[in-house]
């Protein structure tokens, strides 16, 4: 009854709100164009779930994905605010959008009475959501989290976001040792690599890979705040055990310099590349999807499509497990902040996206259309549509259960089928439902199949299921520390540092000019390049900490409702 009573409500929302409905009170079609601020595949024309939101909603769309400079884009994008894509994902400069004045105020069309479904998806996060407008002072949403807005208790069954990366064939051939450190991760794959230099088919196996284009530099930038035992906050370290909050950059601080000494004895080993610093992201995730790369930090979800293509292919052996490595307490004696003690936190409570996901451009015709459409979607059939499918095709239900078969589960990670099946490049940045279903026949299912018992476990591969017993293990998970509490700030890394542009564009510049450098460094020069980048990048830095340690106490003010 509730479910009907919702559809009923919405219905009348989208007759009330929408015009250009058609007499017989169908919704006149209309294309929506998007951009996606990432590469991605267009879906065929066939694609199934798009057939169905343009049944349902009269909706079709036009999508454009990112080739080259994400910054460049968008900034070449806004210069006319007039001729902007009705759905714009800004990706990891979603920033440089609201700051053009690029995105509506989705608050003039969110609000508990007209569209209970999205305030309900928000509610528990408005504090860090809505924000204030700092010319105005009116609350403002530009965008609502993709990611990020879990149902009931978290469930941590894999890592998904940052860690670094090793594939299980490296520790399987290793005989499934314990690795906690630096020095252990890389004595490993040194001594796999000199037992096997090349794969089955004569190809030479890359030892660790460094992405460094664009926004993805954090693959080069954040380890060292992982390696002191801290969950992710981008660039900065903040010290949550003291009121005042205490923040940092890192990149410049005596405890960073060991782990880029480290990148340069295995430069000089071969074991890192030196096209590594060219490669740019495509590249990147093609080589990963050969199976030939056999480490790297990353985050797990940034090279989703490369693990999809080895399964697709079955080379299980070639996936990668996350490990939560630290510093040993040798390497940086005497270097660490006063009090600091390391411990590994790679896994963070539930963090909403903020500002990534999809806003409503200000040259969009139709806001009010969308953000029904929205509402629509969040129901339980739509939402189980885009995460399972089609029922008694893609999944079943048996005793209340949702399940897949292992033909049907393979389905959801093959790309090719995706683009036929799946409505991935709108759903990805779209409001969605995740972790638990709480209500109704349903409940006690998981939203996503990936979090479903019967799949993670039932439909879990030979391989898997022997490399985990092997470690007495019952998930990926179990590699890293359990999550800890999320810092009332949220993870720093959201804070817009638009205020301090040129600085921070600096701050950045000196890292992508020089850092490879410095890892690429003759040995006997390695110390005079650390020294000199450390003095190009300090007083960028000395900006930034400032910067960052002000916006972390608005947020922790915000957060508590001072």
């Amino acid at each position: 009854m509730r479910k009907l009573l919702s559809i009923l409500l919405v219905l009348a929302m989208m007759l009330a709100l929408v015009p250009a409905a058609l007499a017989d009170g169908d919704l006149e079609p209309i294309t929506l164009t998007v951009f996606r601020g990432d590469p991605g595949d267009q879906p065929y024309p066939d694609n199934k779930i798009y057939k169905k939101i343009e049944e349902e909603f009269g909706v079709t769309f036009e999508f454009e994905f990112l080739a080259g400079d994400l910054d460049e884009k968008l900034t070449l994008m806004t210069q006319d605010l007039d001729d902007l894509p009705d759905l714009f994902d800004g990706g990891n400069s979603a920033e440089k959008l609201i700051d053009a004045g690029a995105l509506i105020n989705l608050l003039d069309y969110v609000n508990p009475e007209d569209t209970p479904n999205l305030w309900a998806h928000i509610e528990p996060q408005k504090n860090r959501i809505i924000t204030k407008d700092e010319v105005t002072g009116e609350d403002v949403m530009y965008i609502i989290p993709n990611y990020g807005l879990p149902e009931g208790p978290q469930i941590a069954l894999s890592v998904g976001g940052p860690a670094f990366f090793i594939q299980k064939q490296v520790l399987a051939w290793g005989g499934y040792p314990q690795i906690t450190t630096l020095d252990e991760y890389f004595d490993l794959i040194e001594k796999f690599l000199e037992a096997n230099p090349t794969n089955a088919d004569g190809t030479p196996y890359i030892g660790f890979d460094i992405l460094c284009e664009d926004w993805r530099r954090f693959c080069l930038i954040n380890p060292v705040q992982h390696l002191m035992g801290h969950p992710n906050d981008g660039e900065v370290l903040i010290d949550v055990n003291s009121d005042d909050y205490p923040t940092e950059t890192f990149i410049n601080r005596a405890y960073a310099k060991p782990y880029y000494k480290k990148l340069n004895e295995e430069f000089q080993k071969g074991i890192i590349s030196a096209d590594t610093f060219v490669m740019n992201y495509d590249q990147y995730i093609a080589q990963l999807s050969t199976g030939i790369v056999l480490g790297m930090f990353d985050q797990a979800w940034d090279f989703g499509n490369a693990t999809n293509a080895l399964l697709t292919d079955k080379k299980y052996e070639n996936t990668y497990v996350a490990l939560g490595l630290v510093y040993d307490e040798d390497d940086v004696a005497g270097l660490l902040p006063e009090g600091w003690t390391i411990e590994e936190h790679y896994l963070n409570g539930s963090l909403p996206n903020l500002d990534r996901g999809f806003g409503i451009s200000v040259s969009c015709e139709c806001p009010e259309r969308i953000i029904a459409m929205w509402e629509r979607m969040m129901d339980e059939d739509w939402q189980l549509l885009f995460n399972w499918g089609v029922e008694g095709e893609d999944y079943s239900i048996v005793d209340g259960r949702l399940i897949m078969t292992e033909e049907q589960y393979a389905n959801t990670q093959d790309i090719e089928w995706q683009r036929h099946n799946k409505a991935r490049a709108f759903f990805e940045s779209s409001p969605k439902r995740q972790g638990w279903i709480l209500e109704g026949d349903l409940a006690g299912n998981c939203w996503e199949p990936g979090n479903q018992n019967e799949i993670v476990f039932g439909l879990m591969n030979d391989y898997d299921k022997e490399f985990l017993a092997a470690y007495g293990y019952s998930k990926f998970a179990d590699f890293v520390n359990p999550p800890i509490e999320l810092a009332p700030y949220g993870e720093a890394w959201q804070i817009d540092k638009a205020p301090i542009e040129k600085d921070y564009n600096d701050f950045l510049n000196i890292q992508d000019s020089q850092l490879p450098g410095v890892i690429m460094a003759n040995p006997d020069d390695f110390d005079a390049k650390w020294d000199a980048f450390v003095e190009a990048i300090n007083p960028s830095c000395e900006v930034y900490s400032n910067f960052m340690h002000e916006e972390v106490l608005k947020l922790v003010d915000a957060y508590y409702g001072k």
